[in-house]
């Protein structure tokens, strides 16, 4: 059966992307974004909500995260969904990240922002990558 995986979001950064690698030397970079919803409630008032998504970004992508974004960054993204699990106090915790393989800043134009050639960087992202532990 064919199944599909993939997640698209606007939002802004809520804090600076942070970079580390793996014990084998690979880039992974972690920010998360905020992704505003607004809808009018039975009242006839409009709610709004914010939903705070915990994002994953492998190699030249991450790197150009980290080279770029900031706090407060306007992006489009695109990614897939994944699960992961740890132990905490004898319990299996569980929590869910977007896993980004795509990305376009939406923000106007700054004074440093990618060439060309680091924007086809972006858009043509190596695939999936693992954490080695």
């Amino acid at each position: 059966m064919p199944a599909l995986n993939r997640i698209q979001l606007i939002g802004r950064l809520g804090r600076d992307p942070e970079n580390r690698f793996t014990p084998t030397g690979k880039n992974v970079t972690h920010f998360s974004i905020a992704v505003s919803n607004r809808w009018k409630g039975r009242d006839g008032v409009w709610k709004d909500a914010t939903d705070w998504v915990n994002i994953e970004a492998w190699g030249r992508l991450g790197e150009v995260c980290t080279q770029y974004l900031h706090k407060g960054s306007l992006i489009y993204l695109e990614g897939r969904l994944k699960t992961d699990k740890y132990q905490s106090q004898g319990e299996t915790k569980y929590f869910s990240k977007v896993v980004m393989n795509g990305m376009q800043m939406l923000d106007k134009k700054q004074a440093e922002e990618p060439a060309d050639d680091e924007m086809m960087a972006v858009e043509e992202a190596e695939g999936e990558y693992e954490i080695e532990k």
